[in-house]
């Protein structure tokens, strides 16, 4: 059901007891109450995923880098498949935090926020207060914002444990993750606000088709140089590729500017576009 667009999207967005004053003010204040709402939810959930986030990088990192990277000699040499000075553990540790916040982003963007919409309903309650549709996107966003942050973290820890990091740029990589995980999650938000049926079967062809194959082939396992030219430039345009050699850069203090500022200018692209689309989705969706 369609809420009224009048009353709601006309509001002042401000909230009783002194609005989000509490929080902060302006265009962001309003969204950050939804965002308090996760935080209170996840007040009694966090245990568990603070295990996983730690859990997950560290058999990552021992079957991938340890027991695949044995079979893999040191880059440089005849025939080697990843770049002269790493070990396949410091190759693919980033693009592992890359792939990991993909995912991450991925999966609270599309469920749970068919859940809010379709079953639990949770979008409709706050509408009928002061939020607008522009304050559940900036407060889901803050969400899965606030889950990027904590995966990253946990990965730089372990990389660190593991030695990876090669110097001080390696704690940008963080930042670098979450936007990665920015730029696929508006957009999921956008496909979920569009779904009327049953989520599960769009959700599966997204993860099988367009999730699994990025995180194989845009460079997290290997270098992009060994695909074919034509998948090359694919991979070039998107999302996961730019976070994954910008990640890796960051971490193993490889980064150049230009370089850096041109997969920076790719993740953004995907945000914006995201951002767009996932405000007008929503609205159309839940007031229209």
């Amino acid at each position: 059901m369609a809420v009224a667009s009048g009353p709601i999207e006309g509001r002042s967005g401000r909230l009783p007891g002194g609005g989000a004053a509490g929080l902060g003010s302006g265009l962001l204040a309003p969204g950050l109450r939804v965002l308090q709402r996760h935080l209170w939810v996840y007040r009694r959930t966090w245990r568990g995923s603070i295990f996983t986030s730690f859990l997950n990088p560290v058999l990552f990192m021992i079957a991938m880098g340890f027991g695949v990277g044995s079979l893999i000699g040191p880059g440089g040499g005849a025939g080697a498949v990843i770049p002269a000075g790493l070990t396949y553990l410091a190759f693919i540790a980033p693009g592992l935090m890359a792939g990991s916040a993909m995912q991450t982003a991925t999966f609270e963007s599309s469920f749970p926020i068919s859940a809010r919409i379709m079953w639990w309903r949770n979008y409709e309650a706050m509408l009928a207060t002061p939020l607008r549709t522009w304050d559940l996107l900036v407060g889901e966003v803050g969400w899965i914002g606030f889950r990027l942050l904590t995966t990253a973290a946990a990965f730089l820890a372990v990389m660190v444990v593991f030695g990876v990091p090669r110097g001080p740029s390696a704690i940008l990589a963080i930042p670098a993750a979450m936007l990665t995980g920015f730029a696929f999650s508006p957009l999921m938000i956008f496909v979920a606000s569009r779904i009327t049926g049953d989520p599960a079967q769009i959700y599966s062809t997204i993860f099988r088709f367009v999730i699994m194959p990025l995180y194989l082939f845009s460079g997290t396992f290997f270098p992009i140089e060994r695909l074919p030219e034509v998948l090359q430039v694919v991979a070039w345009v998107t999302p996961l590729y730019n976070g994954v050699a910008l990640t890796r850069d960051l971490v193993l203090g490889l980064a150049e500017p230009l370089v850096s500022l041109a997969h920076l200018g790719v993740l953004l692209a995907y945000v914006g576009v995201g951002l767009f689309l996932a405000r007008r989705g929503l609205y159309r969706r839940l007031v229209v």
